[in-house]
């Protein structure tokens, strides 16, 4: 009897493998255009960031609003995204989705990179944010004015902290300088600009007294300066940005620059049209939730949202922009 069992159990496991050979995946794959139940978050940054912020936002409420069954956050940083970017093109499971936005499409062109954002799956773009440029609370600083006409008289004794070099941090502190009447080769000699993987060393930098000012999105800093422990110059928006009224814009502040920070969703390169479809219906059903609305309004995010082919007409449109912005300003040729 003992080896009609294991005869019995050798044919069960073999007809086991025949099935999952013929379903074409392993034990945990998702099957191929099936429903999305177990979403993948590549955040392409350390924690603290903006990126992490959006990742982990996005993972708490679909699974709070039984979007899906569970959405697990990965941290890939190193060079403005470019890593996790990596990552994502090496991806084999459909039900992938990684963070991005503007920092990423500078990033790309400043690193060189091998892997392409134009390679990936465009899923959404879902907000866009103002940044804006801080001093530690004790600073000399008192306007915008004041930081730049320093940087142009003293030039590397002056540093700028954001986040990663060629993103939209740096690209937002080439331009004020570009205003202020310096040439590209001017900018790259009187920028000091100290890039970071994530939102949080930047911030550590700013409260140590390591950086005389700093870039980023409002979300990654209005706690700090609610607190009163940074001190807000101006923000990068057309209009003041409602969760700091009371800051003036940059145009306001006499430069002529309007520079918003979107995020967005990409999926791995050469997914099926049902997969990408799917993921699209996941982040719409997202988007259209009460819970997302509110997530918006606390943490200052604008509604942005854009899907698929429109997705990527707007991409595109963005990298030669990007592009064309940072070859003006030196830093790529």
């Amino acid at each position: 009897m003992r080896r009609l069992s294991l005869v019995i159990l050798a044919a069960a496991a073999t007809l086991t493998l025949a099935s999952c050979s013929a379903s074409g995946g392993g034990g945990d794959a998702p099957e191929e255009g099936g429903a999305v139940t177990d979403l993948q978050i590549i955040v392409p940054a350390e924690p603290g960031g903006g990126w992490d912020q959006t990742g982990r936002s996005i993972a708490q409420l679909l699974t709070a609003e039984d979007i899906v069954d569970s959405a697990p956050v990965t941290n890939i940083g190193g060079a403005g995204g470019t890593v996790g970017l990596a990552s994502l093109a090496n991806e084999k499971d459909p039900h992938t989705v990684m963070v991005t936005g503007l920092v990423m499409v500078g990033a790309v062109e400043t690193n060189a990179a091998q892997n392409r954002m134009e390679d990936t799956t465009p899923i959404a773009r879902l907000t866009e944010e103002p940044l804006v440029v801080v001093v530690p609370a004790e600073s000399e600083y008192d306007t915008l004015e004041d930081l730049v006409d320093d940087i142009v008289e003293n030039g590397q004794d002056v540093s700028i902290t954001g986040g990663s070099a060629g993103g939209a941090d740096h690209i937002l502190a080439g331009l004020l300088l570009e205003e202020a009447g310096l040439s590209g080769s001017e900018i790259s000699e009187s920028l000091n600009y100290i890039p970071n993987s994530g939102g949080g060393e930047a911030v550590a930098l700013i409260l140590g007294n390591n950086a005389s000012a700093g870039i980023s999105g409002i979300g990654e800093f209005l706690e700090h300066i609610d607190a009163g422990t940074m001190k807000a110059l101006a923000v990068s928006s057309a209009e003041p940005a409602e969760n700091l009224p009371d800051v003036e814009t940059i145009t306001e502040a006499g430069y002529d620059v309007v520079l918003t920070n979107w995020r967005g969703l990409l999926a791995p390169t050469g997914i099926s049209d049902t997969d990408r479809d799917a993921l699209i219906d996941v982040v719409t059903e997202l988007h259209d939730s009460d819970a997302w609305t509110e997530e918006l309004a606390t943490r200052g995010w604008t509604d942005a949202f854009l899907t698929g082919d429109e997705f990527a007409d707007y991409l595109d449109g963005n990298i030669t922009e990007v592009t064309t912005t940072l070859q003006n300003i030196g830093l790529v040729e």
